[in-house]
């Protein structure tokens, strides 16, 4: 049983593991490349309306109404601030866009070794599968969900801080099961959540953004740039392609 308990923990730091480095480089993927896809967009539209304008021909008119259907319409002021500003006002990074200033880089895709290896120790310790009753189950939710927050934005501090809180907080008393239909029922769980887990695993590892991870696991940032150069590339061949139709 307590070797169940543990395999199925360990699965799980695994599982939320990837992804938070899913949901990160999903968000930087977004931050970096987003614009030049919606550029790449535009640009086809453009070129499909320049050749239906100089063909007439209604099946070129037809691509280009598909093209420009294809791109993204303005979004409004709520849309094209959201995440940016609060009931303060913009947040530094908003400004600093505004005003043609700096803007502070998006965060790490991925948190740190030592992040890592706090969380896991946090995990292991404070796992509410480990509860044995439901109050000690509802502290345990509650303590790992904040260590689930923190671990998603990589912050090193206060996971050292959860550990310190999680070492100096009450110990529960250790479980000695008395009867074995207690045990049989528990092993019918610990399955029943190991096969949850592995659809969530496997729909993280299916996703797109899961497929480009597992092309560079060890430096996923450096995908992004050589992804960006692409698009940058395909952006100025597009750009000629428009300037010779329309020059």
């Amino acid at each position: 049983m307590r070797a169940a308990e543990q395999a199925l923990i360990e699965f799980e730091i695994a599982v939320e593991t990837f992804r938070v480095e899913v949901e990160n480089f999903s968000r930087l993927h977004h931050q970096k490349l987003g614009p030049m896809y919606s550029r790449l967009d535009e640009l086809d539209a453009q070129i499909a309306e320049a050749q239906a304008a100089r063909t007439g021909d209604p099946e070129d008119i037809r691509k280009a109404d598909e093209a420009r259907a294809r791109v993204m319409p303005m979004p409004g002021v709520e849309e094209l601030f959201h995440g940016w500003m609060d009931s303060e006002g913009l947040f530094p990074e908003a400004v600093a866009m505004l005003t043609d200033q700096p803007v502070r880089p998006p965060q790490r895709v991925r948190p740190s070794d030592e992040a890592r290896k706090l969380y896991r120790e946090l995990a292991r310790k404070a796992h509410p599968d480990l509860a044995q009753d439901e109050d000690e189950r509802t502290r345990r939710d509650e303590f790992i969900s904040r260590v689930n927050a923190a671990y998603a934005r990589g912050d090193e501090a206060l996971l050292r801080e959860l550990s310190e809180e999680w070492a100096a907080g009450p110990v529960p008393k250790e479980w000695k099961p008395s009867r074995s239909e207690e045990l049989y029922a528990r092993l019918e769980w610990l399955s029943e959540r190991k096969e949850m887990l592995t659809l969530v695993a496997h729909e993280l590892e299916e996703s797109a953004i899961g497929a480009m991870l597992k092309l560079a696991p060890d430096d996923p940032d450096r995908l992004l740039e050589e992804i960006a150069e692409q698009l940058l590339a395909q952006v100025g061949e597009r750009e000629a392609e428009l300037a010779r139709l329309v020059g």
